[in-house]
C-alpha cells in the first residue's frame, strides 16, 4: 500500500515539472526580440509646411557694366572687389591731359568763330548805311523835274537823257548796295552757324573730359573689377559692347532667386505666395521671400520640363551673396504644433491605408499595428491627424 502511494507521488511531482518545463519555454519564445534603440521613435509636436521646392543661384536686384564713354588710360582706381559705393561715387580716374587739350583747343575756335561773328555784324550795319543813300531820290526828282521842263520845252532833249541817265544809274547803285545788305546778312548768319557748331564742339570735348571720371550709377557693391591702373580702356561710344570692362556692380539690398520648378508642381506656384529659402553657407537659417514672378512658359532639358520662378528676398545685412546656391521652398500650407511623425514610419497597405507600428513590449514582436489619420507632409514628416498622441513611441519599418 505504501508503495503504490510513493509511485502515485513521484509520478504527480513528474507532471508539475513537465508542466513547469512547458509554461517556461512557452514563456522564452513570447517574449519581445529586443528592438534597436535607433529604430524607435518619439512623436513629437512641432511645426510643418506643404511647399515646392525652387533650386537656383542668388542673383542681385539690378546690377550693371560700368564702361566708360571716353577713351583713354586708367590713372585711378578708388574702388575694389566688395566695397560698397554710393550713387554719383567716383569709381575710376582717366588720363586727361589730352582730353583738356582737346578742350582747350575747342575754346580756342568758339572765340574765333565769336570774332568772325562780330565783324560780319558791322559789314552787314555798313551796307545797311549806305544802302540808305538819298541818291536814288534826288536822281528821281530831277528826272521828274526834267520831264514837266521838256514838255514845257524849257529843258532840252540833251538835259532829259542826262537826267533820265543819271536815275537809272541811281537805281541800279541801289540794287547793288541792297544786294551787298543780303550778302552781309547771309554772312552773318553763316559766322553764328559757326559759332554755334563751335560751341557744340566744345560742348563734346567738356563733355567727355567729364567722361573721364567714371562715377557709380547707382549705390550697390562692386562684384568685380577686371581691370587694374594704366589699363588702356576703349570708349563704350565706339566699341558698343566690347568695350572695355571697368566694374560690375549690383544692388545687394534686396536679391532673388531664379530658380527652376519642376513641371509636375509649377500649377501649385502662385506670384505672392511666401517663401523660405535655404543656402548651403548658412544650413540652420532660413531667409523670408515672395515669389514676384512665374514663367508663363518652360525649358526642356534632357526631355524633363521645368519653369523658372523667381523669388525676391530682402538682405539689408548683405549675408547672401552673388551666385550662392539656394532652394526656395514655396510654402503652400503650414499648420503649426501639430503631432509629427517621420515619413519612413508609415505603412501604406494594398489600400492605400495607412498605419504605424506602435510600440508594445508585451507583444511577441514588440509593437502593435496603429491605424492613424495623416494630414499634410513635407517629404520627411507628416502631420498626424487621428490615431496617436503625443509622446507615443513607434517602431521604424
Amino acid at each position: 500500500m505504501k508503495l503504490k502511494s510513493s509511485r502515485g507521488l513521484l509520478i504527480t511531482s513528474g507532471v508539475v515539472v513537465l508542466l513547469v518545463i512547458i509554461l517556461a519555454a512557452l514563456g522564452v519564445f513570447r517574449r519581445s526580440k529586443p528592438i534597436p534603440p535607433e529604430k524607435i521613435v518619439t512623436i513629437e509636436r512641432g511645426d510643418i509646411a506643404r511647399s515646392v521646392v525652387a533650386r537656383g543661384k542668388i542673383e542681385p536686384l539690378s546690377k550693371v557694366e560700368v564702361k566708360s564713354k571716353a577713351n583713354g588710360i586708367i590713372m585711378f582706381l578708388l574702388a575694389d572687389v566688395g566695397e560698397s559705393v554710393t550713387n554719383g561715387q567716383v569709381l575710376a580716374e582717366l588720363d586727361k591731359e589730352d582730353l583738356q587739350a582737346q578742350v582747350r583747343q575747342a575754346k580756342a575756335t568758339v572765340d574765333a568763330e565769336e570774332a568772325n561773328l562780330h565783324a560780319a555784324t558791322a559789314e552787314e550795319a555798313k551796307a545797311r548805311i549806305e544802302a540808305a543813300n538819298p541818291e536814288l531820290e534826288f536822281a528821281r526828282r530831277d528826272f521828274v523835274r526834267a520831264q514837266e521842263l521838256f514838255k514845257q520845252k524849257i529843258a532840252s532833249q540833251q538835259q532829259l537823257d542826262d537826267a533820265s541817265r543819271a536815275h537809272e544809274v541811281a537805281k541800279n547803285r541801289q540794287q547793288l548796295l541792297d544786294a551787298t545788305v543780303q550778302t552781309a546778312g547771309a554772312q552773318v548768319e553763316q559766322a553764328r552757324a559757326r559759332v554755334a557748331a563751335a560751341k557744340a564742339a566744345h560742348d563734346r570735348a567738356e563733355e567727355t573730359l567729364r567722361y573721364a571720371t567714371i562715377r557709380a550709377p547707382f549705390s550697390g557693391v562692386v562684384l568685380s573689377r577686371p581691370t587694374e591702373v594704366g589699363d588702356a580702356v576703349s570708349s563704350i561710344l565706339n566699341m558698343g559692347s566690347a568695350a572695355t570692362l571697368i566694374m560690375t556692380l549690383g544692388d545687394m539690398s534686396s536679391v532673388y532667386i531664379k530658380g527652376e520648378v519642376d513641371e509636375a508642381d509649377i500649377g501649385k506656384a502662385e506670384c505672392g505666395q511666401r517663401v523660405r529659402t535655404k543656402v548651403e553657407s548658412f544650413p540652420n537659417e532660413s531667409f523670408e521671400g515672395v515669389v514676384k514672378r512665374v514663367a508663363p512658359m518652360g525649358k526642356e532639358l534632357n526631355n524633363v520640363t521645368t519653369f523658372e520662378v523667381r523669388v525676391s528676398i530682402l538682405n539689408p545685412q548683405g549675408r547672401l551673396r552673388v551666385n550662392m546656391t539656394a532652394n526656395a521652398e514655396i510654402v503652400l500650407e503650414e499648420h503649426k504644433n501639430a503631432l509629427l511623425v517621420p515619413e519612413t514610419a508609415l505603412v501604406y497597405d494594398k489600400d492605400k491605408k495607412v498605419s504605424v507600428q506602435r510600440l508594445a513590449p508585451e507583444t511577441g514582436q514588440g509593437w502593435r499595428k496603429t491605424p492613424v489619420k495623416t494630414g499634410i507632409s513635407n517629404g520627411q514628416r507628416t502631420e498626424v491627424l487621428e490615431g496617436l498622441k503625443e509622446g507615443d513611441k513607434l517602431v521604424l519599418p
